[in-house]
């Protein structure tokens, strides 16, 4: 039964190489790719043999191999893997649920993150190959540290396809995979500027010290902890670290048992009463338009997590520069306009996002005037409280109020020429965007730099144009609180006249290239 999965595995891995050449090329590319990363592993493991710093080199592969085991379950829980060995399509075999288990298991060593690991193992007994006692130790514990990382996979594979089948579950779990990313950031930062010449021993001794008693690292401290003699800690630790694959064999065999008799979750349809914003809008096209750009801003995935990361985007730009020592006082001035940037930015493409359905706004044949306007209307209320209230929290943590009409004057100049800008480049020049229903962190590849020329100008246009008032906001907070009245004209004036230029601009080719735009979205 085991040398049938291992060969039905082996089946599907040849089945990559008979798809279209480039994805020939990249599945060969990513093989040559796990394969080098493997071999320099492993020369580096063989050469920490001959060093006699024992006790770094037990540290470092703790920290290090607890991030893999870590990675093994996260990876395919968050991000979400296809299960090309789902337990569900053996279900009409009739096969006992224990043979079924260990031969879905054992064919999980089937793979490159199986094989690179594998041979990263090898390297490690290499390491730890200082006496017979050692030695052993190592072949054991690289032996539970294989199948510990097999079946936490597995396990993780298979509750990502069993829980998170439906879309609406795998872009939240992916969302939360991006917040736990931003939340380690700091720490991160904090290592990074770690003086590791004084103090890089004791912060990944104290790390390893922890990591070695739990099921990530466990298996990682045995050789180490044989090596430097301490034979008892050894021996608990490798009966943790069975421990560790016992239970999780509890788990994966209660997990195909389950899914054996259980049909994959599906997405349950929701019932909406009445016209939601339609009713609530002017009964007009612009009212009409922003009425369903609202209706998508909360329900279509694709721009829910934009505004998800506009937030976030400011944390990990200011804490790397916190952590290097520049004010706090200065730096809180900045997360307001950042995100206005941002916020402005999202528009630029917007037309694409319609996909095909652009063809209603073509064919229906409402002024371009009303295209624009309607789709700025859920920027626009996402923005004027972003600003309001967030000016006065920046400020009141500033300290001094005299900076505000500063930073209201370029915070509304940025956010309104973002939008003046957008509104024309993405009836000009809409590119190749995620397709409605898709992940919104699929993005499809252009077919040329236009993609890339257009974001940049966009991005880096509406920074370009607010600057006089960037320059008198820090004047008025460096030289003179009198600047920032001066401020707050400039980018009330400049934006405004952006806004209605990008418009006019925006609604004038709307209306012109309406067959280019469908065509263009055909095409994609």
């Amino acid at each position: 039964m085991v040398a049938q999965f291992l060969g039905l595995k082996l089946r599907l891995l040849a089945n990559l190489f008979r798809r279209s050449p480039w994805q020939v090329v990249g599945v060969v590319l990513g093989l040559l790719y796990g394969l080098l990363v493997a071999a320099a592993l492993v020369a580096m493991l063989i050469t920490f043999r001959f060093v006699d710093d024992v006790g770094a080199i037990r540290e470092g592969l703790i920290v290090a191999g607890s991030l893999v085991v870590l990675g093994f379950f996260l990876v395919p829980l968050v991000f979400g893997v296809d299960d090309s060995m789902d337990p569900r399509k053996f279900s009409t075999l009739g096969i006992p649920n224990k043979q079924l288990s260990f031969g879905l298991a054992v064919s999980a060593l089937v793979g490159v993150p199986a094989t690179t690991l594998a041979l990263v193992l090898l390297g490690t007994i290499v390491t730890w190959s200082r006496g017979v006692g050692e030695t052993l130790f190592a072949i054991l514990a690289a032996a539970l540290l294989l199948a510990t990382c097999m079946l936490a996979s597995r396990v993780s594979t298979s509750i990502s396809a069993f829980l998170l089948s439906t879309r609406r579950a795998r872009e939240f779990t992916g969302i939360i995979g991006i917040l736990l990313i931003v939340m380690i950031t700091p720490v991160v930062v904090l290592l990074v500027n770690v003086d590791w010449s004084k103090y890089g021993l004791d912060v990944l001794g104290g790390f390893a010290s922890i990591l070695g008693w739990t099921p990530l690292g466990a298996a990682w401290a045995v050789p180490g902890d044989a090596a430097v003699g301490d034979w008892g800690i050894a021996f608990l630790k490798l009966l943790i670290a069975a421990a560790t694959v016992y239970l999780l064999w509890l788990a994966w065999q209660g997990l195909v048992a389950r899914m054996l008799i259980t049909p994959g979750r599906e997405a349950q349809a929701k019932a909406y009463g009445g016209l939601g914003w339609f009713d609530r809008m002017p009964h007009n096209p612009i009212g009409a338009i922003a009425a369903r750009s609202i209706t998508y801003w909360g329900r279509d995935p694709r721009y829910w997590v934009s505004l998800i990361m506009i937030p976030i985007v400011p944390v990990l730009v200011i804490l790397p520069l916190v952590f290097a020592g520049m004010p706090f006082e200065y730096l809180v001035l900045v997360p307001v306009p950042l995100m206005c940037v941002f916020l402005g930015w999202t528009l630029h493409n917007d037309v694409a996002y319609d996909h095909t359905a652009i063809w209603l706004h073509v064919v229906s044949g409402p002024r371009g005037v009303a295209d624009r306007v309607g789709r700025l209307v859920p920027a626009l209320f996402v923005g004027i409280p972003l600003i309001g209230l967030g000016s006065a929290v920046s400020v009141s943590v500033h300290g001094d109020w005299a900076v505000l009409p500063g930073l209201l004057g370029v915070s509304t100049c940025i956010l309104l020429a973002g939008l003046g800008f957008s509104s024309f480049t993405s009836a000009r020049f809409p590119y190749p965007a995620t397709k409605p229903g898709d992940s919104p962190f699929a993005q499809p590849q252009s077919s040329d730099t236009a993609a890339a020329i257009i974001q940049s100008f966009t991005f880096v246009g509406s920074i370009v144009v607010a600057l006089p008032a960037i320059v008198c906001a820090v004047l008025g907070v460096f030289v003179d609180p009198l600047w920032n009245l001066p401020a707050l004209y400039w980018g009330l004036g400049i934006g405004f006249v952006m806004l209605i230029g990008g418009v006019w601009l925006g609604s004038r080719t709307f209306e012109r290239r309406g067959p280019e735009m469908l065509s263009s979205a055909l095409r994609a």
